[in-house]
């Protein structure tokens, strides 16, 4: 079967700004997905433990996350497939299913830890259990994922990417000195001692995320089909356009994603760690200690966040899962499709949910592991990545448009950077 020609997608001399926003997409939703709540969690202890002497790892993951997403988004637009349909082209199934299987718990244990976070801050703001909060979020994510098309749900955490804007004014609120604030992130200083290694593993494996890998390559699978192309053959290959588009795409959600890591991390370190706030656990303790460090405002801020970010997360997580073992098995399978037609895909999305409810209910609180899993992540990554690279460098899998040498390189520098920091993390 051919493939289906494409035409380069014109753009309107009037209209500009809107044609941006209209270009921010599946880039930007992962970007954004990236700061869940126990991603916010990971960066508040960062924050309150470490001070400021950790902030220049924003100026770092930017980049690193920025080259890693878009590999895998180029991997989806160009073959057609999901990233665990273009990893079967060179890894063995057993392999897939170990890496499915893995994708499943830790991201289940994501979802607990989110859904906990989230319910923690609705419990803070209104007083009711957050034992009630964590049923009402689960079930209210997993009827809008299954019940809703992917053009609703594109659109609806698109917009909940604004909420971390929260985040920004949060710090802002706090009223930093800018000047010493700018010097101590372009100035990097690094801690003595275990902590540091560790932080620095915990960050990387909280920003370059195996899930967002996964969901990224999927959701231009799902892009391409609502412009109607269904068959494989109709989505492989990408137009320069097309390309150039999706990495404005990524590079503004990546640049986001940073941007609020910075901000938490500041807004901690200048509330929480100066004053001898260091042992932060939760994303709740750290809400309930910015307030009367913060003020009520700065500490409303952070928690209204919590509950905006969790509901764009927990899709992704749920459902990067489902496409890694949708793949595998060779389910059919897609957010676009109705349950009846999608059962096995969906199926492992309510699991998914479901885990995180029962760990929750059952007072097994995630968040407390959330932290070493954002150390397995970054421990774990570095393979990953290495199939990644051999995928985006061959021509056949990549249908003669392979990532750029340089990308590689950059890619491979990743990957070295984060086995070199796991490695340095055993050793002290």
């Amino acid at each position: 079967m051919t493939s289906r020609p494409r035409a380069e997608p014109s753009v309107p001399r009037r209209g500009r700004l809107r044609s941006f926003f209209g270009i921010l997409g599946p880039g930007l939703v992962a970007g954004a997905a990236d700061d869940d709540p126990s991603g916010i969690a990971t960066y508040s202890k960062v924050g309150a433990r470490m001070g400021t002497s950790m902030l220049w790892t924003a100026l770092l993951t930017w980049p690193l996350m920025s080259v890693v997403q878009f590999m895998c988004a180029r991997i989806g637009m160009v073959t057609g497939r999901g990233l665990t349909g273009a990893l079967g082209e060179k890894l063995p199934k057993g392999a897939l299913i170990v890496l499915s299987i893995a994708l499943f718990a830790v991201n289940s244990i994501n979802v607990g830890a989110d859904l906990a976070g989230m319910s923690d801050a609705a419990q803070m703001l209104t007083g009711i259990s957050t034992r009630s909060f964590v049923v009402v979020f689960g079930v209210v994510v997993a009827f809008v994922t299954i019940g809703c098309r992917y053009r609703q749900i594109a659109k609806l955490l698109k917009w909940l990417a604004l909420v971390l804007c929260a985040y920004i004014l949060t710090a802002f609120v706090v009223e930093p000195n800018w000047g010493k604030v700018l010097r101590e992130t372009l100035a990097p200083s690094w801690p003595p001692g275990p902590d540091a290694w560790r932080n620095l593993v915990a960050i990387l494996g909280t920003t370059i995320s195996p899930y967002l890998f996964f969901w990224q390559a999927s959701q231009e699978v799902e892009e391409e089909k609502t412009l109607g192309r269904r068959m494989l053959a109709w989505r492989q290959g990408a137009t320069f356009r097309e390309i150039k588009n999706r990495e404005l795409d990524v590079g503004v959600g990546t640049f986001f994603s940073s941007l609020v890591m910075y901000f938490i991390m500041l807004t901690c370190a200048l509330t929480l760690h100066a004053h001898g706030a260091t042992e932060i656990e939760t994303s709740k303790q750290a809400a309930e200690a910015l307030r009367p460090l913060a003020g009520s405002l700065g500490s409303l801020l952070y928690t209204l966040g919590l509950i905006g970010v969790g509901l764009l997360a927990i899709p992704t997580l749920s459902g990067s899962a489902a496409y890694a073992f949708a793949e595998t098995f060779h389910w059919s399978q897609g957010i676009d499709k109705p349950l009846g037609a999608a059962r096995s895909f969906y199926g492992v999305v309510i699991g998914s949910i479901a885990l995180g409810i029962g760990m929750d209910l059952a007072g097994i609180r995630p968040l407390k592991a959330l932290y070493w899993t954002a150390i397995l992540n970054g421990v774990l990554a570095p393979f990953l990545l290495i199939a990644i690279l051999l995928v985006a460098g061959d021509r056949k899998i990549m249908r003669g448009q392979p990532s750029s040498v340089l990308s590689r390189l950059l890619v491979a520098a990743v990957t070295v950077l984060m086995l070199a920091a796991a490695a340095a993390l055993l050793v002290s």
